[in-house]
């Protein structure tokens, strides 16, 4: 059987050498993204692992995480993986707090935490959420710089929250 395009020997070069140049340029790829990609990111301090570095900044704070009105619990081991891996924000227990770690100040964000957390950010309605830092709101939302001792309370709106259920008079179904 001749494959479209194959029956002509012009052709047939023409394919092959195409395929062969996107195997290449495929290839180049991912070396890249291993050998120059991966490691950069890996020595970023909210992805690197903590475990084998002197840590010189250690800080402590707590945060309360609230989605529509409701409080949401903080588990214990945030930042530790399956491989053994600590990274740089951490919980050690699901009482709120939360500790950070590195060789000096990064200046990470509460939303670093959420990012480790892996918290659904994507799915809140971020114009009808809200950051509380000791008390008052803050300008900065996720952005807001961590510092020791400070309590943090997120408050989030999803995306699927139907407010009218809220200042309904109507008996639930």
């Amino acid at each position: 059987m001749i494959w479209p395009g194959m029956g002509d020997p012009y052709k047939r070069k023409k394919i092959i050498k195409f395929l062969l140049f996107s195997a290449a340029v495929g290839a180049v790829a991912v070396l890249f993204t291993t050998m120059v990609v991966n490691p950069i990111i890996g020595e970023q301090p909210r992805s690197a692992c903590i475990n084998d570095i002197e840590k010189n900044w250690k800080i402590s704070f707590t945060v309360e995480v609230y989605v529509d009105n409701q409080k949401a619990d903080i588990p214990a081991n945030i930042g530790f993986t399956e491989g053994g891996c600590q990274r740089a924000i951490y919980t050690l227990s699901n009482d709120g707090t939360v500790y950070a770690e590195w060789k000096e100040d990064p200046e990470f964000e509460i939303g670093h935490f959420l990012w480790i957390w892996d918290f659904p950010l994507r799915d809140m309605e971020q114009s009808k959420s809200t950051m509380y830092v000791n008390g008052q709101e803050s300008n900065h939302f996720i952005n807001h710089p961590l510092q020791d001792g400070y309590h943090y309370r997120a408050e989030f709106t999803s995306k699927a929250f139907d407010e009218s259920k809220d200042s309904d008079f109507l008996p639930e179904k």
